[in-house]
C-alpha cells in the first residue's frame, strides 16, 4: 500500500472513533432523563445543554398584535385555537402544533361551565395518526389520571372544582413532531362570539437543531409508572432535600436601624442550600419589607429583595410551603435554592427599618461541583407604589392599561420564577393582565398569557389560599376586596434560557380605576463574567 493511502486508511478510522466517541458523550433527550431533571436540585443551577426556546402556546386574545395596536390588552382570552381539523369525523381544535426536537413540560387550563369541561383532549406525537394521550381534559390535565399530585393537580382545593386551575408538569418529549387537539361539540366561533369559555397555557421546549429525542408513546406512561411516582415524591418534598447538606453556619443578633448581620463563606465545591432566618420586631409589615436579603457570590452581588418578598410570604406570616421558600407558622423564614459559586459567598440581612431588630440566621452548605455551565443565583425586587390603574371602560374607567416590567435582565441564563404582591383597594378583581415574556431582542412575547391568576396556576380571581411546590397563593384576601394577595410561580422544566437578554412584563389590569400598591419579584440563574 502508497504511504498516502495509509494515511488516508488511518484518518478514515481515526475520524470514525471521534464520530462513535462523540454520539457516546451526546446527550439523549428521554421521558425519565426529563423526571430526573424535574427532581435534580441542580438542574436550574446549569445552563441547559442541549439548549432549547421555551414557547407559549395559549388561547390568548388574537387582537393583541403589536404594543401600539388597539388590541394589545384586549381580553377574550379564550376558545383561540390556531385552526379546525376534521378527523375520522370529529371537529378536532389545535391547540399546539411544533416542529421537534421538542418537549411539553407544563400545562395549565380553566373552563367557563360545564359545557366547556366536556373538553376531550388528544396529544398527536410524530405524525402518528393515533394519540399517545388522550382523555377529558380536566381528568387529564388536573385530575390525576396521567400523573400523581403534585405533578397533576387543580388548585385551590378549597375552590368549587369548576372554578379551579387545572395543571400538569408531567413532560412529554417528542422527536419530529406534536400536534395537540381538543374536541367539543359545543364550540362555536363566529366574528361577533366565541364559545364556551376554554382557557389554556402550554409551555413546549424546543431544542435546538440535532438534539437527539426519544419521542413518549401511550405505553411510556404505563411502563414508567415507578419513575413518576418517585418524581412526584420528590417534588413534594418541598425543599426539604435541599435543607440538608455538609455544614452549618449561624449568625444572631440585635441590630440597629442602618446595619446588618453578616454571614461570609469561602470554599471550594460549594452551594448554599437553604438559608433559614427568624426576625423580630415591634411592627411585622415594617419588619417584613424593611428587612433586606443581600448576597454576593464570587464578589459578585445578584440579590437584593426585602425578606417578605424574597421568602413569598408578604408583609404579613402566611404559611406556606413550595419547592424553594416556606414559612412556617413559627414566623421561620426558609428558601432552599441551590445557589453554587466558585471561591466565596457574603449574605446580608440589612435592617433599613426605623427600629432595632432580631436577627437570628442559618446557612447550609452542600457540596457542589462547579463547573464551566455553572451559573450563579439571582433575585430582583421593583416596586410600583401609589399606582394608578386605568380600570375597564365597562366600569367608568378608561381602558389605558398598562405593561408593568418584572424583570430586565441582560446575559445569559435561565428564568427560574417570579411573585407578585398587591396591596387592592377597591371590591374588584385586579388581575385581569397577562404575562409578556420576551427573550434576546423578541418583538413579539414568546409566552402570551391569559390572566394574572392564570400564569399563577389558579383561576378566576378565586381568593381561596393554596400551595404546591411550584405555585401558590399564601394569601388572596385583596382579590376581590381591599387587602393583600401573594401570588407565586417557580420553573424547573418550564425555565425560560435566555442568551443575550430577557424582558418579563405583566399587564396591570384592574377592573375599576384606582391606587393600588404592587410589587414585583424575580428569580433567575446568570453565567458569571469572571
Amino acid at each position: 500500500m502508497k504511504k498516502s493511502g495509509i494515511i488516508s486508511h488511518l484518518f478514515l478510522i481515526m475520524a470514525a472513533a471521534c464520530l462513535l466517541s462523540s454520539c457516546k458523550n451526546e446527550t439523549v433527550i428521554t421521558f425519565r432523563s426529563l423526571l430526573r431533571e424535574m427532581a435534580s436540585a441542580e438542574t436550574l443551577t446549569r445552563y441547559p445543554s442541549p439548549d432549547y426556546r421555551l414557547v407559549q402556546f395559549s388561547s390568548y386574545d388574537r387582537r393583541s398584535i403589536h404594543p401600539d395596536s388597539a388590541g394589545w390588552y384586549a381580553n377574550n382570552d379564550y376558545t383561540h385555537f390556531i385552526r379546525e381539523e376534521t378527523t375520522g369525523g370529529r371537529r378536532e381544535y389545535v391547540m399546539l402544533e411544533a416542529d421537534g426536537p421538542g418537549a411539553i413540560v407544563r400545562w395549565w387550563m380553566t373552563f367557563g361551565n360545564e359545557d366547556a369541561l366536556n373538553s376531550y383532549i388528544r396529544v398527536y406525537i410524530d405524525g402518528r395518526t393515533e394519540p399517545v394521550v388522550e382523555g377529558m381534559a380536566p381528568e387529564l390535565v388536573g385530575g390525576g389520571v396521567l400523573a400523581p399530585g403534585p405533578l397533576s393537580t387543580s388548585v385551590s382545593p378549597l375552590t368549587e372544582p369548576q372554578r379551579r386551575g387545572y395543571n400538569l408538569y408531567l413532560p412529554i418529549p417528542f422527536a419530529e413532531k406534536c400536534m395537540i387537539t381538543l374536541e367539543n361539540d359545543s364550540v362555536l366561533i363566529t366574528p361577533q362570539r366565541r364559545k364556551p369559555s376554554i382557557y389554556y397555557n402550554i409551555d413546549t421546549r424546543l431544542y435546538e437543531e440535532g438534539t437527539r429525542i426519544i419521542s413518549a408513546k401511550s405505553e411510556t406512561f404505563r411502563d414508567d409508572t415507578l419513575a413518576i411516582a418517585e418524581c412526584a415524591a420528590d417534588l413534594d418534598k418541598a425543599g426539604s432535600s435541599q435543607a440538608t447538606g455538609k455544614e452549618q453556619r449561624s449568625s444572631d443578633g440585635v441590630f440597629p436601624p442602618g446595619t446588618e448581620c453578616r454571614i461570609s463563606l469561602s470554599g471550594k465545591n460549594l452551594a448554599v442550600s437553604n438559608l433559614s432566618l427568624r426576625l423580630s420586631g415591634s411592627d411585622t409589615a415594617a419588619l417584613l419589607k424593611g428587612t433586606v436579603i443581600r448576597m454576593w457570590f464570587d464578589g459578585h452581588r445578584t440579590v437584593e429583595v426585602p425578606a417578605g418578598n424574597f421568602f413569598g410570604t408578604g408583609y404579613t406570616y402566611n404559611p406556606c410551603r413550595t419547592r424553594f421558600t416556606a414559612t412556617d407558622t413559627d414566623g421561620t423564614l426558609s428558601s432552599s435554592w441551590l445557589m453554587p459559586f466558585r471561591d466565596s459567598c457574603r449574605i446580608s440581612i440589612l435592617n433599613s427599618t426605623g427600629d432595632t431588630i432580631a436577627v437570628e440566621t442559618l446557612v447550609t452548605l452542600a457540596p457542589y461541583r462547579w463547573d464551566e455551565n455553572s451559573m450563579h443565583f439571582g433575585a430582583s425586587w421593583k416596586e410600583y407604589p401609589g399606582f394608578e390603574t386605568a380600570g375597564s371602560e365597562n366600569t367608568g374607567g378608561t381602558g389605558l392599561h398598562t405593561d408593568l416590567n418584572i424583570a430586565g435582565l441582560k446575559g445569559k441564563g435561565l428564568y427560574a420564577g417570579d411573585a407578585v404582591l398587591v396591596f387592592n383597594t377597591a371590591d374588584a378583581w385586579w388581575g385581569e393582565g397577562d404575562e409578556k415574556i420576551y427573550t434576546d431582542g423578541e418583538t413579539f412575547p414568546s409566552s402570551f398569557g391569559t390572566g394574572t391568576e392564570d400564569y399563577y396556576g389558579y383561576a378566576w380571581c378565586r381568593p381561596e389560599p393554596f400551595d404546591h411546590p411550584l405555585i401558590a397563593q399564601p394569601a388572596g384576601y385583596g382579590n376581590f376586596h381591599p387587602g393583600m394577595s401573594v401570588n407565586m410561580r417557580y420553573r424547573i422544566l418550564d425555565a425560560i434560557p435566555f442568551r443575550e437578554s430577557l424582558r418579563a412584563d405583566i399587564e396591570m389590569w384592574h377592573w375599576v380605576k384606582t391606587t393600588i400598591d404592587f410589587s414585583v419579584t424575580a428569580w433567575f440563574y446568570r453565567l458569571p463574567e469572571f
